[in-house]
């Protein structure tokens, strides 16, 4: 059942939260207190003055978990639970039993069911793209990709193939990334992460292995040749040197960005290039969670590139989206981020390539795992609990 409330206080108190909250977030000290940023604005841009109140809907709440989202033609949501669900959400509120035909998910510490995606043809193909944990022998699990069709009467996937498989496998719960993202041409983007320990962490150096890039694949699993002049390198990587990549969008022209989670502070911002190095784990800002230095301690090295922007303390990002309408009045061209330790969603202006400005809305009401923009201009975020929510924003009026 959809319901409409306002925010843990009153609505009229959001201008003097978003105002006290700019405050504190820019007060903390940062975890690596000797580090500089490489340029201005790299990091703790000027507080947006904003006085934007916001209405919110919760459309849906139940949801064990939900990490990823993509609206249908009708205007309708596709929503995945980590456990392994994949389900329908009206506007209503309606949520429809978890459709059959998905894989088995290795839902275990940060793995499950992930992003999902559909193409602007969907009326006529009906496919859908998932990412996933893809439980293998015994204990090691891979980040996957499959793909497969809503079947007429949207009970069910059919012909369903894996059209990814992260190499090497690991024994391991966490960094599995991964973000999906459609590009102009058609391509599919997939994000993975490193596996987080400390032997395959190295890997996200390693051009022979899928952890810790941002890849390029096709999206029904053909060969394709990517433009990346890199030696011994698999054709599939865009990027790499990546720790583990949870958002992804286009800009308006259609360029990739990605925020990626740091260490103890280092959340990154990228627009990541073809062939280029973002330098996990040799540079990095931030420090180790037992507040030793991240490798030699160093956040630059030739050849390694630098983040857009940083946060130290971190904010956890996770999905993230270009805001391209007109119903948040001064909001186009900007990057909404879904924060999970700062229960938050992120507010990033650019100019140029740079960030201008930062403001977070909702703080405290909810890890928020992933954003997107409706066809109308709303805002919609997914709250990662087990009873999580798929919530509605609009500017309150």
């Amino acid at each position: 059942m959809k319901r409409a409330v306002t925010l843990w206080m009153m609505v009229s108190s959001l201008t003097l939260s978003i105002s006290l909250g700019a405050q504190d977030f820019n007060a903390r000290g940062p975890n690596a207190g000797d580090q500089t940023p490489a340029f201005g604005g790299q990091t703790r841009a000027p507080v947006i003055a904003d006085t934007t109140q916001l209405e919110v809907q919760v459309i849906a709440e139940g949801l064990e978990h939900p990490w990823g989202m993509a609206q249908l033609p009708d205007e309708r949501w596709l929503v995945t639970e980590r456990p392994g669900r994949l389900r329908i959400i009206d506007a209503q509120g309606q949520v429809s039993a978890p459709l059959a035909g998905l894989p088995e998910v290795d839902a275990r510490g940060q793995g499950g069911l992930l992003d999902v995606v559909v193409q602007p043809d969907f009326e006529q193909t009906r496919q859908v793209w998932w990412s996933y944990a893809k439980p293998l022998d015994q204990r090691e699990n891979a980040t996957a990709v499959a793909t497969g069709i809503l079947s007429d009467d949207e009970t069910r996937l059919e012909q369903v193939k894996v059209i990814f498989q992260q190499n090497p496998a690991w024994d391991s719960r966490l960094h599995f990334g991964s973000r999906l993202v459609f590009d102009p041409e058609g391509m599919l983007f997939v994000t993975t992460g490193e596996r987080s320990h400390r032997q395959p962490r190295a890997l996200a150096q390693d051009l022979t292995t899928h952890l810790g890039k941002v890849l390029r694949i096709h999206p029904q699993g053909e060969p394709i040749d990517n433009p990346v002049s890199l030696p011994d390198a698999l054709p599939e990587i865009w990027s790499y040197g990546h720790r583990n990549v949870q958002g992804a969008a286009l800009d308006a022209e259609g360029q990739l960005w990605v925020v990626e989670h740091g260490p103890r502070g280092g959340d990154e911002l990228n627009r990541p290039q073809a062939g280029l190095n973002y330098g996990w784990p040799v540079i990095s800002y931030g420090t180790e969670y037992t507040g030793f230095d991240v490798g030699q301690g160093v956040t630059a090295q030739d050849g390694m590139e630098q983040p857009v922007y940083y946060w130290d303390p971190v904010i956890a990002p996770s999905g993230m989206s270009f805001y391209q309408h007109d119903l948040f009045p001064g909001w186009r061209n900007s990057v909404l981020i879904g924060g999970l330790a700062t229960q938050s969603l992120v507010r990033l202006t650019l100019e140029q390539g740079q960030v201008t400005g930062e403001a977070r809305y909702l703080e405290g009401q909810g890890r928020i795992r992933d954003v997107a923009v409706s066809k109308d201009g709303a805002v919609m975020v997914l709250t990662d609990a087990p009873n999580g929510a798929l919530i509605r924003l609009t500017p309150l009026l």
